[in-house]
């Protein structure tokens, strides 16, 4: 079973920066296309931005130009560096690791931005 565990989340004023990480115990972890969703409250689960075992990237386009998916295959990790953040990204954050059939979910972490 692979667990993936987030963290970074908090609260932050608009404009800031936060980092969220997530350490996987999936192995091998370069293998794993890697992807942060979020969830906000009354609102459907949408993909963030993914990375694949290539490196390849993609954004919402909400967030392109201000979030930077990457990951550390060494330390089986994976970031989310958010700038600029807005109100509307407030939401809860969650990790997904996905191999060939099987999809894994961390437990989340909220994100608020506000003033």
């Amino acid at each position: 079973q692979v667990q993936l565990v987030e963290s970074g989340g908090g609260l932050v004023q608009p404009g800031g920066s936060l980092r969220l990480s997530c350490a996987a115990s999936a192995t091998p972890f370069r293998l794993y296309d890697m992807g942060w969703y979020r969830q906000a409250t009354g609102k459907q689960r949408e993909l963030v931005a993914s990375i694949t075992s290539g490196g390849n990237t993609n954004y919402a386009d909400s967030v392109k130009g201000r979030f930077t998916i990457s990951r550390d295959n060494a330390k089986n990790t994976v970031y989310l560096q958010m700038n600029s953040l807005k109100p509307e990204d407030t939401a809860v954050y969650y990790c997904n690791g996905f191999i060939a059939t099987l999809n894994y979910w961390g437990q989340g972490t909220q994100v608020t931005v506000s003033s």
